[in-house]
């Protein structure tokens, strides 16, 4: 469970986030959706620790971001997290993206490693791109290996900030859909940023932002 308890943020004197309060249940997909500069993005980094807030509270799994014994680097071994630009070593196989933080930070060896890698590979449908490079792979190809590196810490959940926004229409739907699918077949908790209204369309439950505040939090049928 994700808890965001009236939280605002500024950059300097600018106020990105107002009094923001949102509940996000255990294995829910939901979509934060909203103009550019509505602040967004910006609250999934909060999400993850990465941006800091000035007021309020978020609770992560019953952990609070704000409490000074938090230790977030414990805390994010269960957030996937994935970005609009893939974020890919651009020296390192596909293979190699993916297995490389299991190694460091879980001191997994390689052989463990590399095989949960290849198994993600299959998962979101590229195994045949295992020693490719980035440079060597389409956008939705290089997301497909972001989403894979995301997995493989095997976190509850997934926080997703533009995961379509640099791919044409067609992967983006594929994108989509893979996030989808890991909610609807492991459970996973996703949380996705989205600028798009026809991707937002594809998740039941749809938050709008505008000018950092909750304007609707809508439930589809």
């Amino acid at each position: 469970m994700i808890e965001i308890k009236n939280v605002s943020k500024w950059f300097g004197d600018f106020q990105v986030l107002t009094d923001v309060n949102e509940t996000i249940e255990r294995g829910q997909t939901v979509v934060i959706c909203g103009p550019s500069g509505s602040g967004k993005s910006t609250l999934l980094r909060c999400v993850n620790g990465l941006e800091p807030y000035q007021q309020g509270e978020i609770i992560v799994d019953g952990v609070s971001l704000s409490d000074p014994r938090t230790n977030l680097y414990k805390l994010r071994e269960n957030i996937g997290m994935v970005f609009q630009r893939f974020e890919l070593y651009p020296h390192m196989t596909a293979l190699h993206n993916i297995s490389l933080a299991p190694m460091k930070v879980r001191k997994w060896p390689k052989k463990k490693a590399e095989k949960k890698a290849m198994a993600l590979l299959e998962r979101v449908g590229i195994p045949d791109k295992a020693d490719a490079y980035p440079s060597n792979l389409s956008g939705g190809q290089q997301q497909r290996v972001a989403i894979a590196r995301a997995l493989v810490s095997e976190p509850s959940i997934i926080l997703a900030d533009e995961p379509t926004g640099n791919l044409d229409t067609q992967s983006g739907e594929e994108i989509t859909s893979i996030l989808r699918q890991l909610n609807e077949q492991q459970g996973l908790t996703v949380l996705f940023v989205t600028h798009d209204p026809e991707i937002a369309q594809h998740t039941r439950r749809i938050i709008h932002l505008r000018d950092g505040q909750v304007e609707s939090d809508e439930t589809l049928d």
